[in-house]
């Protein structure tokens, strides 16, 4: 699906983040109700704005629906973004995407083709469980996804002041047949790693490659000291909560939850049949003592809001939990959370921005996964016979593209093959590759 005109729904940190990545390349309009994000937006954007409400069909043709390829509903609530798409389809033949907040809703749609005149759901919830339960595995990591049907994995860590490849080149550090340094995120700066780079303390850095390597590297960059995330406790017991218990019970797991309201913790009680739920203040220190929390391998703050997310993040960490991931729902704060010595923190509105631009992408691309708020991309794209990357070797393709790409995996048929230079790609391979956002489009084109 090649898009021309979009039209986004809500102008949030989810609106706005799919409008930024969009604006360069697409013909974006952005409904909003606040005339003041509105005015913003008309200068800080290169997008049309328009003031009024997304649900109103009026409103929506004064947009271009008509003339649209695509609608994103992306507003905080959920029966809003709902209606946006029902209202669209009223009136367009237009592609529609909602995002919605209750894992409900998403199960409805997904067991009744069509339902609500929306073309594909997004659940905040859900994405945000999955996307903790994958960081949770990997001590130090920041981010955790997967490519090729679960064939390539992803992973940004941050190298410790004592990590043992502190002050190494990464061609002294590369020492695992099948992963690939794509990127280090230094303070404000992006790196592209060759031979000669030398990692410092306090690098954040994104490899690529097969599951063992990843987990290979992990223990090396924290000296052999990782452990399996077999006890995880969750303090909160909100409906996110409910949902990252449940993706852990699903995948086999046992965690334990803390939820202070007794009517909400019967309730998980009855919903969870395999989470250990606890009735009790997730700041109570002596509780959590008590309760061996301090033992526990990581524990997740999925509370009502950054700041009770943040200050049952610091006391965790104060009793000696040894990770600690934390829910964060302004951009701004993730930051300043993980420099306080939160291992982690997941903001649930990139999460979805992340799923949704996958869908405006032309192309082959197959999936997205959004790196440092935005300052780079790593993209699953399926090469077709017109590609520049079209047996081509590495070393000849990469004389075609932008420095800052770095092709980390490919897949072919189900097995994995390792980039290196004389790796000849051809048509069906899905290529893995990290780019700088910048030139994500132009990459995207070209492959």
């Amino acid at each position: 699906m090649v898009l021309v005109r979009v039209v986004i729904v809500g102008a949030g940190e989810v609106g706005r983040s799919i409008a930024s990545n969009l604006e360069g390349t697409h013909d974006v309009v952005v409904i909003d109700t606040d005339a003041a994000v509105i005015d913003d937006l008309t200068y800080s954007m290169d997008v049309l704005p328009l003031h009024g409400d997304g649900t109103d069909v009026e409103v929506l043709r004064e947009a271009g629906i008509e003339e649209a390829d695509m609608l994103l509903a992306c507003t905080d609530v959920d029966e809003t973004n709902i209606v946006a798409c029902g209202a669209a389809k009223t009136v367009a033949d237009v592609f529609t995407v909602a995002r919605v907040k209750r894992r409900g809703l998403l199960d409805t749609w997904e067991h009744a083709e069509g339902a609500f005149g929306v073309d594909f759901m997004v659940c905040t919830d859900l994405l945000t469980a999955e996307a903790i339960f994958r960081i949770s595995g990997l001590p130090r990591a920041l981010d955790v996804d997967q490519f090729a049907d679960g064939l390539v994995r992803m992973a940004e860590f941050e190298l410790g002041p004592e990590s043992p490849i502190g002050g190494k080149t990464v061609a002294e550090a590369d020492q695992f047949d099948s992963m690939t340094f794509a990127a280090v995120f230094r303070d404000e700066d992006l790196i592209v790693p060759r031979g000669d780079t030398r990692l410092e303390p306090g690098d954040r850095v994104v490899v690529i490659g097969s599951e063992d390597s990843i987990r290979e590297f992990a223990d090396e960059i924290t000296a052999g000291q990782t452990q399996d995330a077999d006890d995880v406790v969750i303090l909160g017991g909100s409906e996110l909560g409910f949902q990252i218990a449940k993706v852990f019970e699903d995948r086999g797991y046992r965690p334990r939850l803390i939820e202070v309201d007794h009517d909400r913790a019967r309730e998980l009680a009855e919903r969870l049949p395999n989470t250990t739920v606890m009735e009790s203040d997730v700041t109570d220190t002596e509780f959590l003592v008590r309760e061996h929390v301090d033992k526990s391998d990581v524990v997740v703050a999925a509370l009502g809001t950054d700041e009770q997310n943040l200050l049952a993040s610091l006391l965790a960490e104060r009793i000696g939990t040894p990770r600690t991931l934390a829910v964060v729902e302004t951009v701004d704060y993730a930051d300043l959370f993980e420099a306080v010595g939160i291992d982690a923190a997941i903001n649930p509105r990139e999460e979805v921005a992340e799923e949704i631009v996958r869908f405006t992408r032309a192309g082959q691309t197959e999936k997205v996964s959004i790196l440092e708020h935005d300052r780079g991309e790593v993209l699953e794209i399926e090469i077709g016979e017109e590609s520049v990357l079209a047996n081509r070797t590495i070393v000849e393709a990469a004389a075609e593209l932008p420095d800052c790409v770095v092709i980390g995996a490919i897949s072919r048929e189900g097995e994995l093959v390792v980039p290196r230079g004389a790796t000849t790609i051809v048509p069906g391979d899905h290529v893995v590759v990290f780019a700088d956002s910048s030139v994500v489009d132009e990459v995207s084109d070209q492959i």
